[in-house]
């Protein structure tokens, strides 16, 4: 009983703030969907009541901004009425994005960790790797996907690695800063205790350097996956298949509702590649003995 209290209570605020989300929701879908319902009153020569107001902004078929019940009506039917394999499922579509994120963000990681070690270890590659690195994040996505996509078409390759090679891109910075901080983070006293103890540079590294910087690979992983993700959405704004797409169609076609049922599905994908992430974190770091 005390646990199940316990549990109530730590639910209780999340509740609270998604009630307080969902009631600002529906008053903004009424604001911003009121003008449409008066242009089609005055067109018709009636006027119109604020008792008659608050449904006609809620049942539009195009509306500015959905309801909430509008999003989850038509979440369902994407995800659960319509067949995996149709192209107007977002299951089908939800798949083509993680596929693309997951290698993107394996591509990057190995990048991250590769440069890392070398910025640590060689004074040249600190000196002329780092900056680079923080100067190519300047460059928007946006911008880059589609130069992106052009060039890899030219050299024979698909829509399946240009999204890699954007998702790669957004992963590899947050990995490298994160590795050469924890690759950095031990202590120099513990340097010297090995090297009296003979120890070499690949044994410092095994040892203590890479076991140090374990924590610190996770964190800016979590970061990573979630830049994966994005990249690989932006860069499927140009292809036919992929969240990036529906968005896209959604866009064109005036369908709102959705729109804010495929960022449902993004975000949903989002927190769930974080959460394995964590769950790895905790299995990695407890055989360790880094925690309890």
């Amino acid at each position: 009983m005390a646990n199940g209290g316990a549990g109530v209570k730590a639910l209780a605020p999340v509740l609270v703030v998604l009630a307080v989300i969902t009631v600002l929701w529906y008053g903004a879908t009424v604001w911003l969907n009121a003008q449409w319902v008066y242009d089609q009153a005055a067109r018709d020569g009636v006027q119109v009541s604020f008792a008659d107001l608050i449904p006609a902004t809620m049942a539009q078929s195009r509306p500015v901004l959905p309801a909430p019940h509008q999003v989850a009506a038509e979440f369902s039917k994407m995800v659960f009425e319509t067949r995996v394999t149709s192209p107007r499922s977002l299951v089908f579509h939800s798949w083509v994005t993680l596929s693309g994120t997951l290698l993107g963000f394996g591509l990057g990681m190995a990048l991250g960790v590769i440069l890392a070690v070398g910025i640590v270890y060689n004074r040249a590659m600190d000196m002329s790797v780092m900056p680079w690195a923080i100067a190519s994040q300047m460059v928007p996505i946006v911008a880059l996907a589609p130069m992106l996509a052009v060039v890899l078409s030219q050299l024979g390759l698909g829509p399946a690695v240009s999204k890699a090679f954007v998702a790669s891109y957004l992963t590899f910075f947050p990995v490298v800063v994160g590795m050469v901080k924890g690759l950095r983070s031990p202590d120099p006293m513990q340097l010297d205790l090995l090297r009296t103890y003979n120890a070499g540079s690949s044994a410092a590294f095994w040892k203590l350097r890479l076991p140090a910087s374990v924590k610190f690979l996770f964190a800016s992983s979590k970061v990573a996956i979630a830049a994966a993700l994005v990249g690989t959405i932006v860069a499927e704004l140009n292809q036919p298949t992929g969240l990036g797409a529906r968005l896209l169609s959604g866009s064109y076609n005036g369908q709102t509702a959705m729109i804010w049922a495929t960022l449902f599905v993004a975000a949903m994908m989002a927190g769930a590649l974080v959460l394995l992430i964590e769950v790895g974190e905790r299995i990695t770091l407890r055989r360790m003995g880094m925690q309890p």
